[in-house]
C-alpha cells in the first residue's frame, strides 16, 4: 500500500514538473523581460541600492535586510548539489541553461517583488504583510487563490525549507565530521528556535551577517579552485557552450546529452535554485523600508543575479574544470548530483572538502531561517496570528527529527507543493503585468521619488 502511494506521488511530481511547468516559468521570465524593457540592464544600479538604507520609508527591516532574508532561502543546497545534479543528468551544457534561466529570471523576481510591495498591508501592531496572497486579494480580487497560495507555501516550508535542508546538514556533518545525525538535528532545532521566535527583525539581523559571509567564503573558495584549474577554464566554457546545443563527448568523460536533456535539467535546477516565480522572496521584500515599489523590486531582483548568475555559474565551472582535469572521476557511473559534487571538490586536497562542508552547512541553515519567515507569513494569512506559535513549534520539531527519517518522500511532496504554489504567483504576475509596467515607468528614472499612498492597516 505504501509503495503504491509513493509511486502515485512520484508520478504526480513528474507531471507537475514536466515541460509545461518549465515553459510556464521560462515563458514568464521572457515575457516580463520584454514588458519591463529588459530590466536586467539596471542590475548595477540595483546592487548599489541594495546596500543603501532608506530609513525614512515605511517598513520593518532595511532593504538589505529584506534582500539577505530572501537570499538566505534561495542560496541553498541547490546552488551546490543542484548544479551537480544538472551536470550529472543533463551534461555540462545544463550549466549554460541554468545560467540563462537566472538572467531572464531577474525580470520575474523584479515583477513579483514589485506587486508584493505595492499591495502590502500593515497590522495594527506595525508588522508589514505582503506577497502573492495579498497581490491576488487586493490587486485582482481573488482572495480564494491567495488562500490556496498561502496554504501550499505554508506546508511547503516544512519540506523544502526545513526537513531537506537539515537532513543535508546532518549528512555532511556525519560523513565529514563524524557527528551523529540526531545531535545535529537537536542543535539546528535549538539555534533555529532562538532566531525565529524573534520575528522578521531577528531573522533579518542574522541573515544580514550570515549571508554575505557564506556567499563570499564560497565564492572565494571557488575562485581558488578555479585558479588551481586555470588551464581548464577556457576549455570548460567552450565545452559548456558547445554541449548546451549538441550531443558529444569532452575531456574527463564529460558527455553532452543533447539540447533537450541539457535544457530540461539546466532550466529545472536553475528555477529550483533562484526561486524566481515561486512567490517566496516577495514575502520578505514586502517587509522592507522603501520609498516606492520599484526601488525594492530592483533590490530583490539582485537575489536572482547573485544566486544563479554568480554562485551557480561558479559551482558549474568548478565541477566541469575539476572533472576535465581529473580523469579518475568516472562520469559514466554517476547520476547523483551530491556524489558528483563531492568527488569534484575532493580533487582539491583539504581546501575542496572544507569549502564544500562549510558551504552546505551555512547555505542549508540560512534556508531554514528564510523559509521559516515565509511559512509564518503564509500561515498568518490563512489561520490568523493564533497560528504562529503552533507553526513555529512544529517547524522546530521537524528540524529536530529531519536527520533521522527518510526524506525521499518528503522531498517529492515538497517539490509538488512548490510547483503548485508557483501557479497562483505567476497568475498574479501575468495578470498584473500592466500595473508592473505602469509603476516601472513612474519610478524607474526617479528612484528617490516617494510613493505617498498610505499602507492599509488590517485588523489581524
Amino acid at each position: 500500500m505504501f509503495d503504491t502511494i509513493v509511486n502515485v506521488i512520484n508520478q504526480i511530481d513528474k507531471m507537475v514538473w514536466g515541460w509545461w511547468m518549465i515553459l510556464l516559468f521560462l515563458g514568464t521570465h521572457i515575457f516580463m523581460t520584454v514588458r519591463t524593457g529588459f530590466i536586467q540592464r539596471k542590475i548595477g544600479k540595483a546592487i548599489r541600492l541594495s546596500v543603501t538604507k532608506d530609513p525614512d520609508a515605511e517598513g520593518e527591516v532595511s532593504q538589505f535586510g529584506a534582500l539577505t532574508t530572501a537570499l538566505a532561502s534561495t542560496i541553498g543546497t541547490g546552488n551546490i548539489i543542484g548544479v551537480g545534479t544538472a551536470v550529472a543528468l543533463g551534461g555540462p551544457g545544463a550549466v549554460f541553461w541554468c545560467w540563462i534561466t537566472g538572467v531572464f529570471g531577474i525580470a520575474t523576481k523584479y515583477s513579483e517583488s514589485l506587486i508584493a510591495v505595492k499591495y502590502r498591508v500593515k497590522t495594527k501592531d506595525g508588522r508589514m504583510q505582503g506577497g502573492a496572497m495579498y497581490a491576488l486579494e487586493r490587486g485582482l480580487n481573488m482572495k480564494w487563490l491567495g488562500m490556496i497560495f498561502a496554504f501550499l507555501a505554508g506546508f511547503a516550508s516544512f519540506g523544502i525549507g526545513c526537513a531537506t535542508q537539515v537532513n543535508a546538514i546532518a549528512t555532511v556533518c556525519e560523513e565529514n565530521l563524524h557527528i551523529a545525525p540526531a545531535l545535529v538535528g537537536i542543535v539546528v532545532a535549538a539555534l533555529t528556535a532562538l532566531v525565529i521566535f524573534g520575528g522578521i527583525r531577528s531573522i533579518a539581523n542574522v541573515c544580514e551577517k550570515l549571508v554575505p559571509f557564506m556567499a563570499a567564503f564560497y565564492i572565494l573558495g571557488c575562485v581558488i579552485i578555479l585558479g588551481l584549474n586555470f588551464d581548464f577554464i577556457i576549455p570548460a566554457i567552450k565545452t559548456i557552450c558547445r554541449l548546451a546545443f549538441t550531443p558529444g563527448a569532452a575531456a574527463g568523460g564529460l558527455v553532452g546529452r543533447g539540447i533537450m536533456m541539457a535544457m530540461q535539467y539546466g532550466i529545472a535546477r536553475g528555477l529550483f535554485s533562484n526561486e524566481s516565480g515561486l512567490g517566496s522572496a516577495p514575502i520578505a521584500a514586502a517587509a522592507a523600508q522603501t520609498r516606492n515599489p520599484v526601488r525594492q523590486a530592483l533590490v530583490s531582483s539582485t537575489g536572482t543575479f547573485w544566486d544563479t548568475v554568480v554562485v551557480c555559474l561558479m559551482t558549474g565551472l568548478v565541477l566541469v574544470t575539476s572533472i576535465m582535469k581529473n580523469p579518475s572521476i568516472d562520469m559514466s557511473n554517476i547520476t547523483d548530483g551530491g556524489i558528483l559534487t563531492t568527488l569534484a571538490f575532493q580533487q582539491i586536497p583539504v581546501l575542496g572538502p572544507f569549502i564544500l562542508v562549510v558551504g552546505i552547512i551555512s547555505f542549508a541553515y540560512s534556508t531554514v531561517l528564510g523559509w521559516a519567515y515565509y511559512g509564518e507569513r503564509c500561515v498568518e494569512y490563512f489561520a490568523g496570528k493564533a497560528g504562529l506559535i503552533p507553526y513555529r513549534v512544529v517547524y522546530i520539531i521537524v528540524a529536530a527529527v529531519a536527520p533521522v527519517v527518510s526524506l525521499n518522500l518528503v522531498w517529492t511532496v515538497a517539490d509538488i507543493l512548490n510547483a503548485l504554489m508557483a501557479i497562483p504567483n505567476l497568475v498574479a504576475v501575468l495578470l498584473l503585468s500592466n500595473v508592473i509596467v505602469k509603476e516601472t515607468k513612474k519610478y524607474i528614472n526617479d528612484l528617490d521619488k516617494k510613493d505617498d499612498t498610505p499602507v492599509e492597516v488590517i485588523d489581524r
